[in-house]
């Protein structure tokens, strides 16, 4: 058979096609590594809000750590920003009372009759009972009413709730107005709360608890230490 006769052209035509197939395989290769570099660049913000979700979601710890202060915080994340503002905020408004009563109360704090606390629960006011009360009453004396209405001139305007709560010693009461401590530091509970509500204190706010002899502060086994657990505690309580 008849060998197929080409050209001079036509031959070298012939020899140069595998440049095409080279040059498409090279345009391959390069949009290979293109896509490849495109999704290895993670955008952390959009990775850290869906985490923070997920974890959320679950009930589990979120997999990148919350951030802990407001600019720290993606801008997503309002949530979690009007809270820790809201927090910062209570903070504050917590302090100035605090102050605010210290300043107020300056001579019952020093000779120890008035103690201002502040914990995770609020700011607590603790009165010792021969400021407010004579022994075994619950009527307030004039003295008392001073005192108590330089704390009430405070929290009027304050949006907090109170707990005011009523304290005895542990040695059973011996008259006829009240049967046992517990109705003693009950009546004396509502009594503070009574000249709160006349001093123009939302009763809404109010809450009056007795708890007898129930919380003591210190040990009973001597005076010193009875006259530290009759008292009457009003307690600010925080919103956070």
């Amino acid at each position: 058979m008849a060998r197929r006769r080409y050209d001079e052209g036509e031959d070298r035509e012939s020899q140069d096609r595998w440049l095409i197939s080279y040059a498409d395989f090279i345009t391959l290769l390069f949009a290979f590594f293109v896509v490849m570099y495109a999704i290895s660049v993670v955008n952390t913000g959009k990775y850290k809000a869906l985490s923070d979700a997920l974890g959320d979601a679950f009930g589990g710890r979120p997999a990148v750590p919350r951030a802990t202060t407001i600019e720290q915080l993606p801008l997503t994340n309002l949530i979690a920003r009007k809270r820790l503002d809201a927090a910062r905020r209570e903070r504050e408004r917590l302090n100035t009372l605090v102050r605010e009563l210290n300043a107020s109360l300056a001579p019952l704090i020093r000779n120890g009759q008035v103690r201002v606390t502040q914990s995770g629960r609020g700011v607590t006011v603790e009165i010792n009972a021969k400021v407010l009360f004579e022994e075994g009453r619950a009527a307030l004396g004039s003295e008392a009413r001073t005192t108590l209405g330089t704390v009430a001139s405070l929290l009027k305007n304050d949006p907090h709730a109170i707990q005011v709560e009523g304290h005895t010693d542990n040695l059973a009461i011996a008259n006829s107005a009240f049967p046992s401590n517990w109705e003693l530091s009950s009546a004396r509970a509502s009594s503070v709360v009574r000249l709160f509500i006349d001093s123009g204190v939302a009763e809404g706010r109010l809450t009056a608890v007795g708890h007898a002899a129930n919380l003591p502060v210190a040990p009973n086994a001597d005076e010193a230490g009875r006259v530290r657990n009759r008292r009457v505690a009003v307690t600010i309580l925080a919103t956070q």
